[in-house]
Formats: structure tokens, C-alpha cells, sequence
């Protein structure tokens, strides 16, 4: 059994569950974006101050992708982290995220590249990793455009972002390239079959993520018996992980995506990938996005960040 809700986490959810369900499950993928932008809008929080943020289009595997490059204040060329927001592959996108990869930035003393890739169900699997790999392709052979050392290079994300991270460290594996250090995961998605203990006994809605939500979000991304065992939905279903980047995963405590993240990061330990896995205790999934109310999401974020400055020190 998990511990008992960190008394900052429950403030939180119960301010969450009291506006109602967090996504509209029955409702249109579109709708469930209006109402994730009007909790961003209602509930407005100053973002962290940074030294340059600027908007760029670059050419992806479908037409033009917009990218947002973040650098904090430093001489370059820096470290440089390509970043993949969470939202189930519907939901999400540089405005929601625009806080943490302000804060990893800032944390790592690195570049961030923080990526629109397509949603789904308008774009299905392969959309999002391609689109995913082609942006850290670009950073590599065009690092210098952006103040960034493409020998330091790293991917990351959170939710459904940690797994097109895990993803695309598969594709750069397979395909030759580009080469990355490290791949930060937080609470990241690895498989779609829902049946791990965390996933029964956080199955119901107020905490944030369900097993509902993960059903719909399965549903408009990839449907099919043959998209979901393809290692590149579901990175827990490949068959080899060696040769894959150092990995830092983290994990909370009351989230129904533990689990298949801990599993994962005991796959890549045992294909001989070094891992750092923490599980934070009492806290929901998405924890690093509110480090402004809650201390283990400020933890999770200076974790993240000093891994970050560590792979790119060496």
C-alpha cells in the first residue's frame, strides 16, 4: 500500500476534484483541450524569469514543426534537452509545459527544445514519436543555430512525453543516430495493457490520472492490436533495450502509471542501462508541474535538473 497523500498533494486534488473530472472522456478530443486550457487560464501562476525564449519552425516528417528554445543566462555552447510534453498524446502543448522546461532550463544551466509534435486523433501513432525524432535530429545537426553542444544532448519528457522520450532514445538507437546521453522520464507511459497493481488500485477518478483517462487516451492514439504491440507505443513491449541512454525515472507514489514505469526502468537495468528510478511517496501523477504549491514537485524538478547538469558536466 502506498503512504498516506502528502498534505500539499491533497489540497490540490481537492481543489482539482471539486471543478469535476479533469478530461471530458466522453466528449470530443477538442473539448477535452478547451477545458485543460480554461484550468491553465483560470488558474494563472507567474513563470519563472529566463534569459532568452524564442519560437522557431523547423521542417519535420509531415511539414513544418514549431519548436520553443529556452536559454538561461551562460556562455555557449551549453548541454541541450529536447523536451516532449505530457497529455496522453491528445492534450498538451508549449503553453502547458512552458513552466517546467522554464525551470529545467534554468535548474540544468542547458538549453531546452520543447516540441509541438502532432496529437492525436487527428495525427495518430506514428505521428508523435516522428515527429519527436525529427526535432531531436534537427537539434543534433543544427546545435550550433541554438547556443547548444550536440555532444551533449538529451531527450525528456513527462506522462505520455516520457514515453516518446523512451521512444525516440529507441529510434536514435536503430536508426544510427543522433547520439544521446541521457533520457529523463517522468512517471512516463510504457505500455498500454493497464493491468499492473497501480493501475487497479488508482483505477477511479480524484487522482488526476485514471484508468478511464488512459483507456480514451489509448483509444485516440493507437486502436489497433498491431500499433499497441509495436515496441514504439509501447516501449515495455520491446524486445531489446541495450545500448540505450542512461535513464533517470521517476515515479509517484499514487499514480496508476507507476508501476509500468518502474518496470520499465527494472528492463533497461537488466538490458545493462545505468537507471536512477525514484518513487515519490504521496503524490499524484504530473507532481513536477506543481512546484509552485507543492514541495515534492520542487524536489522533483531539482532532481531532475542537477541529473541533467551532471550528464552534461562529464
Amino acid at each position: 500500500m502506498p503512504t498516506a497523500l502528502d498534505p500539499q498533494m491533497k489540497v490540490m486534488l481537492d481543489a482539482f476534484n471539486a471543478a469535476g473530472p479533469m478530461f471530458l472522456r466522453a466528449e470530443t478530443a477538442e473539448q477535452a483541450r478547451a477545458k485543460m486550457r480554461a484550468l491553465l487560464e483560470a488558474n494563472p501562476i507567474p513563470v519563472p524569469a529566463i534569459y532568452r525564449v524564442e519560437d522557431r519552425h523547423i521542417p519535420g516528417a509531415a511539414g513544418d514543426i514549431t519548436i520553443r528554445v529556452y536559454t538561461p543566462e551562460g556562455s555557449p555552447p551549453m548541454g541541450v534537452l529536447v523536451y516532449f510534453h505530457g497529455g496522453g498524446w491528445v492534450l498538451g502543448d508549449l503553453e502547458s509545459h512552458d513552466r517546467v522546461c522554464r525551470a529545467l532550463s534554468n535548474g540544468a544551466g542547458c538549453v531546452v527544445v520543447a516540441v509541438d509534435y502532432r496529437l492525436a486523433p487527428e495525427h495518430v501513432f506514428p505521428a508523435a514519436p516522428e515527429d519527436c525524432y525529427a526535432a531531436t535530429k534537427w537539434v543534433s545537426e543544427n546545435a550550433a543555430s541554438i547556443g547548444a553542444d550536440p555532444a551533449q544532448l538529451a531527450v525528456g519528457g513527462d506522462s505520455a512525453g516520457g514515453n516518446l522520450a523512451a521512444v525516440v532514445s529507441m529510434m536514435a538507437r536503430d536508426r544510427g543516430g543522433p547520439a544521446i546521453k541521457f533520457q529523463l522520464l517522468l512517471y512516463p507511459v510504457t505500455d498500454c495493457a493497464l493491468d499492473t497493481p497501480s493501475h487497479k488500485e488508482f483505477a477511479a477518478d480524484g487522482y488526476l490520472l485514471s484508468r478511464a483517462d488512459m483507456e480514451w487516451f489509448w483509444k485516440n492514439y493507437a486502436d489497433t492490436n498491431a500499433e499497441k504491440n509495436n515496441p514504439y507505443a509501447c516501449p515495455l513491449r520491446a524486445k531489446d533495450l541495450k545500448g540505450l541512454p542512461p535513464a533517470l525515472v521517476m515515479t509517484a507514489s499514487h499514480d496508476p502509471l507507476r508501476d509500468e514505469g518502474e518496470r520499465f526502468a527494472g528492463r533497461l537495468i537488466a538490458a545493462g542501462v545505468p537507471v536512477t528510478c525514484t518513487r515519490y511517496e504521496g503524490v499524484t501523477h504530473g507532481f513536477v508541474s506543481f512546484a509552485d504549491g507543492l514541495d515534492k514537485g520542487k524536489e522533483g524538478q531539482r532532481q531532475a535538473a542537477d541529473a541533467l547538469r551532471a550528464v552534461f558536466a562529464r
